[in-house]
């Protein structure tokens, strides 16, 4: 429940791992009143099931100021795994196999060459493998794979882990946490916020961070105007399987889809990208999409248990690019939102980006970029 004191220095709009991450940061910084809000449960939409890879150069098809800061935040992981595991105790299973991707025909071949030769020359780490090399690193693949590149500093975390980690941390730094609460407004007056109204009052805040993903652009201000991001779901779907022992050591894509192996067991495999507005529900064609990529990369997977499915509704905004800081139009206000497919990897270096925004009044190159001026407002009652 909200407490009597119905007030904050920060109030942060949405409890996935964005939200929870700005939190710590924040706090980390010194802010002694940090609010969270979340309209369900913590980290239960898009963070909860996404598959936790940290891969920007394996999904990069050019160098641009975006992959720049993917791979930045990527690079941020070994610290901060460190720092949670210290803070909270919870090991959010960073792994350092690295990242297969295996070219199946011959306009996947070309497609891999082209990604080593400009990755190759900007210096980036990267290795070309042999059919025979890379069966011979993960034998499961199928022998029907041409070529493969191995990105050794791409890898993945247990996203439902670090979850838990930043709950643990922003608890044990004081940050208080409300779910199954709806912020229904911004409270807008003379060019800058007061605060949020909510399904369970108003809360006065000096800042206020919109990271409410998929949600973001539902938030309206009376009758002032908001950047007009026009941030909408998108659905992705996953499956999940429990070989006996383990199939591969290695996050293995191809262009189609991914296998994902988890320490416990689990084989993840993804995943769908679909515009079905709010609807969250895992349907047969995805599931025989999936499938089909997945058995793809492995014939193997057909005789595996499958033990779940699960989808999730990831923000995308309209230049499918990162919202991240201060909104010039209104004081206060700072978006941390339209991570689209990235929230997992974008986590450390957005933490960063908005407490530095907030607390240290910092703008770096990123915030302008990525600044949620880029759109234009629009009011919203």
């Amino acid at each position: 429940m909200l407490q009597s004191r119905e007030t904050a220095d920060v109030a942060i709009i949405g409890g996935g791992v964005i939200g929870l991450v700005v939190a710590r940061a924040l706090a980390l910084r010194g802010v002694r009143d940090v609010l969270l809000i979340e309209r369900t449960g913590l980290g239960t939409e898009a963070s909860s099931a996404a598959a936790g890879m940290l891969a920007p150069q394996a999904e990069a098809n050019r160098a641009h100021e975006f992959f720049f800061l993917t791979c930045q935040s990527r690079d941020m992981y070994p610290a901060f795994a460190a720092a949670l595991l210290d803070e909270t105790g919870i090991d959010i299973e960073l792994e350092n196999e690295g990242t297969l991707y295996l070219s199946f025909t011959e306009h996947d071949a070309e497609e891999l060459e082209k990604r080593y030769e400009w990755q190759t020359k900007a210096g980036l780490p990267i290795e070309k493998l042999s059919a025979e090399a890379v069966r011979q690193l993960e034998p499961a693949i199928n022998e029907d794979v041409r070529l493969a590149l191995k990105f050794p500093l791409d890898t993945q975390v247990e996203n439902r882990r670090l979850i838990n980690a930043l709950v643990a941390a922003n608890e044990r730094l004081g940050v208080r946490m409300e779910t199954g609460t709806a912020v229904t407004a911004l409270k807008i007056e003379r060019g800058r916020v007061t605060g949020i109204e909510t399904s369970r009052g108003f809360i006065a805040a000096d800042a206020v961070v919109i990271a409410g993903g998929a949600w973001s652009s539902l938030l309206g201000a009376g009758d002032k105007a908001l950047p007009q991001l026009r941030i909408k779901p998108v659905r992705g779907q996953m499956l999940c399987f429990q070989p006996n022992l383990p199939l591969t050591r290695h996050v293995i894509y191809s262009p189609r889809g991914y296998i994902v192996p988890r320490r416990d067991g689990r084989l993840l495999a993804g995943s769908t990208t679909e515009h079905a507005g709010f609807e969250k529900q895992v349907t047969a064609a995805g599931v025989q999409s999936m499938l089909a990529a997945a058995l793809e990369i492995s014939h193997r997977i057909a005789s595996l248990p499958l033990t779940d499915a699960w989808a999730g509704l990831r923000p995308r905004a309209a230049d499918t690019l990162p919202v991240l800081g201060p909104c010039a139009e209104i004081a206060g206000v700072y978006y941390a939102t339209g991570h689209y497919r990235n929230g997992i990897l974008l986590a450390p270096i957005t933490g960063e980006l908005l407490a530095g925004a907030i607390v240290d009044k910092t703008f770096p190159t990123a915030l302008e970029i990525f600044s949620p001026d880029r759109f234009g407002l629009v009011a919203v009652g």
